[in-house]
């Protein structure tokens, strides 16, 4: 039993026929990538970024949608330069599984998977609050259930054909939000329907609420960082994760300029910070059927397409966690016919459902943001490790994360940023989500952390490849 996890925590040897027949198919190029961030990402641009305004003000929003645009930049730069380098794909995981070990490897595998399952769930709860914005009668619980064993259905029939609907999907939501824009007569002094300056309450909280606002700005770009885990199918990893990921946060950036833009100059600052659907509720402001019909469609495309590619990360998240014998390997069996992890799709359902059927929509965000800010800070950690395992010029980089090490330290001081500012409204939430995470972490101590070999685990791999880089 100890030899059988023991082999499994060595995740595969480089250079074994499994993976040549793997790596002999990369097809992906930086387009294939954009699509991968922003596919999933796009939702946050239709909920959950206003509660920055509830935070800190108008202003704080905007702010914040410019720093952690700077965060995530760095994210990026620093996840391809790594991700360029490991001997297989699954991003901030393979780098914790072979620059910090296996006890952080399983905590931010853990992490990514509750991240993307809050997400989930969250997508649901706007998508049943918008049927119920027509018809209170309808049944959200029932719409809550019948979504998600929806999309897992697509999920466990395979993650090719569901992620290119769900490229498609996005578009035509990114659509509806340009739609919305020109509906506003933005470009018309006289004719405009933007009162930014009228609506605008600027930072009635001071610099403590700018604070406090920044963490929920992670929203407009939560998953981007992401696209790292496209590495290992990628034509040319070096250029196409870093080229991809930027070309996301830009992409994200516009979008995230516009949301605020519109949704500021057409309600107040107390409308907005409490909606559940910013930019539907925006799109009623304009007085158009039309444009308000085409974002309620917009806002549950994006939903229903972040939903869904969530139910692939968090699988493919937990099978990683499975595939290296950190938890129980019936998780990392595939589907003998469609090759999806369908047990971890299975097992994650009832999680993300039980968190949607709470409504508490702050909440779930809340959990989901934590998380992913835990990973974002490891991240910097592991890029200092990294350069310091193996400095410029001993391996081959197909990718260099530039301004080393003022770049992960200016990335770490925008995620402490982030952190403190959700604690300073929901400081109870984050202790839980600590305490979740350190018994979660008992448990692997106690019961896994046995069956795997440290040595092989954490270093093999990587120096195998490393020489193979070098050479």
């Amino acid at each position: 039993m100890e030899e059988k996890f023991a082999a499994a925590g060595r995740g595969g040897e480089v250079g074994s026929v499994a993976d040549a027949e793997h790596k002999s198919h990369k097809t992906l190029g930086p387009v294939h990538v954009w699509a991968l961030g922003v596919g999933i990402v796009l939702v946050g641009e239709f909920m959950g970024w206003n509660l920055t305004i509830r935070q800190g003000g108008t202003m704080s929003a905007l702010i914040g949608l410019f720093l952690m645009s700077l965060m995530y930049m760095g994210q990026v730069m620093m996840v391809s330069e790594m991700a360029t380098v490991m001997p297989e794909a699954g991003g901030q995981y393979t780098m914790a599984k072979y620059l910090l070990g296996p006890l952080a490897a399983f905590n931010v595998g853990l992490m990514a998977v509750l991240e993307y399952a809050m997400l989930e769930a969250g997508d649901v709860i706007v998508v049943g609050q918008l049927l119920n914005s027509l018809d209170p009668g309808i049944n959200v619980i029932a719409f809550t259930l019948l979504s998600l064993l929806g999309l897992a259905w697509i999920n466990y029939h395979g993650a090719h054909s569901s992620l290119t609907i769900n490229f498609f999907i996005t578009a035509a939501a990114f659509a509806t939000v340009i739609l919305l824009l020109f509906s506003t007569k933005f470009f018309s002094p006289s004719g405009s329907l933007l009162k930014l300056s009228e609506y605008s309450n600027g930072l009635p909280y001071g610099p403590l609420g700018l604070i406090a606002a920044i963490g929920y700005s992670c929203w407009f770009f939560l998953g981007i960082e992401g696209t790292a885990m496209a590495a290992d199918e990628c034509r040319s990893a070096g250029r196409s994760v870093p080229l991809g990921g930027m070309l996301g946060i830009a992409t994200l950036l516009t979008g995230g300029t516009i949301t605020w833009l519109v949704s500021s100059g057409l309600m107040t600052p107390e409308t907005l910070g409490d909606s559940v659907y910013p930019l539907y509720d925006a799109a009623k402001m304009t007085g158009s059927k039309f444009v308000t019909a085409a974002l309620f469609a917009g806002s549950i495309l994006a939903c229903l397409a972040s939903a869904n590619g969530c139910i692939n990360d968090s699988a493919e998240a937990w099978s990683a966690l499975s595939r290296d014998g950190l938890i129980p390997n019936i998780f990392a069996k595939k589907h003998p016919k469609f090759g999806s992890h369908y047990i971890s799709i299975i097992f994650l359902l009832p999680i993300s459902l039980g968190f949607a059927m709470t409504g508490l929509l702050d909440q779930v965000v809340t959990f989901s943001i934590f998380s992913a800010l835990i990973i974002y800070l490891l991240t910097c950690i592991m890029m200092f490790r990294f350069r310091k395992m193996y400095p410029l010029g001993t391996i081959k980089r197909t990718f260099t994360a530039p301004l080393f090490p003022i770049l992960p330290i200016v990335t770490l001081i925008i995620v402490i940023l982030g952190i403190f500012g959700l604690h300073l409204n929901y400081g109870i939430n984050l202790i839980a989500c600590t305490l979740f995470y350190f018994l979660a972490s008992v448990w692997f101590l106690v019961r896994r952390y046995k069956y795997v070999d440290k040595e092989t685990f954490m270093k093999a791999g990587l120096d195998k490849f490393s020489r193979e880089m070098g050479e």
